[in-house]
């Protein structure tokens, strides 16, 4: 009897220390939730502030990566930093340093009308590009905009192109008897489809729309540089791509140097400052808190990740 009255207290007691763990650990949650949301507004409050700029300066702004919607440069974040820039009266020029193969047409067109409708509003105000080790395609397509643009000698730019990758698996499919299937509506509808033969309307189609927007690159490129341009355009405007002073004397860029050559031998002022502009800071912080959130809940309801679905 003795035995099963001490089973009883050891099992009461071992509840109690439980329950009071339990009781601790989510006092802790909700102090965090709590400390957390105040640290939210904090930053939601200082970030939409204006900090006050007490000099003459550079402003700066890295284009680093793939251009496109959800990639590391998108044309809305770029957009932001320029109108940033053009509006703080201390700004003297603004330098877009610029390392990227590229991306999609209409991103790259964003920015490029984005820089020319600011020039408009605020002429003063220059815009210069400088290539990092590449600046190419629709990287380049946004260099047009620029006042100026500058290349180290070994940078990779150009490709004035447009390309649509595609492959075909026709005879791959026949060597290891596998039938296409597909049904479609629309006798267009599985357009360039790798696993049928070519189609010569689609391809005519297609090289149709392509040489459109081939077209719109080349007449932002020629409203950019006008003049500079100095090779043949059937060479320039070919999809081929240079080294920086190869560019230099086709007229595709103006100089050879630096984003710090830049600001100090061509606009003047040593002082830079980074006015790039990248995912929201409130955005994620949102997330993590989220997922800390989510976490914590998971352990105190004892739950397993392979659940949550």
């Amino acid at each position: 009897m003795q035995e099963n009255e001490r089973e009883i207290l050891e099992k009461m007691l071992m509840a109690t220390v439980i329950e009071q763990r339990r009781a601790r650990r989510w006092g802790i949650f909700f102090k965090f939730i709590f400390f957390s949301f105040i640290l939210l507004l904090a930053l939601i409050y200082f970030q939409g502030k204006a900090k006050p700029v007490l000099k003459e300066h550079v402003a700066l702004i890295d284009m680093k990566g793939t251009i496109g919607q959800g990639e590391e440069i998108e044309a809305d974040n770029v957009a932001t930093s320029l109108r940033r820039a053009f509006q703080e009266p201390k700004v003297k020029g603004i330098i877009l340093r610029i390392n990227s193969p590229g991306g999609t047409p209409v991103q790259s067109a964003y920015i490029y009308d984005e820089i020319k409708r600011l020039k408009k509003i605020t002429p003063e105000k220059k815009v210069y590009a400088v290539a990092v080790d590449i600046c190419a395609s629709g990287a380049y397509f946004v260099a047009a905009a620029a006042d100026e643009i500058y290349a180290n000698p070994s940078s990779i730019v150009g490709s004035i192109g447009v390309i649509l990758p595609g492959f075909g698996f026709v005879e791959t499919i026949k060597k290891i008897g596998v039938e296409q299937r597909s049904i479609a509506a629309g006798k267009n509808k599985m357009f360039l489809d790798p696993f049928s033969e070519q189609n010569p309307e689609q391809i005519a189609f297609a090289k149709n729309l392509l040489d459109d927007v081939h077209g719109h690159f080349i007449k932002a490129v020629k409203e950019g540089r006008g003049s500079r341009l100095k090779g043949q355009e059937e060479e320039i405007f070919s999809g081929l791509f240079w080294t920086g002073d190869k560019a230099l004397a086709l007229g595709l860029v103006d100089g050879l140097g630096s984003s710090g050559f830049v600001a100090r031998e061509v606009i003047g002022v040593d002082e830079v400052i980074d006015y790039t502009t990248t995912h929201n800071l409130f955005d994620r912080l949102a997330t993590r808190f989220g997922a800390s959130v989510s976490k914590q809940l998971v352990t105190e309801l004892g739950m397993k990740p392979q659940n949550l679905r």
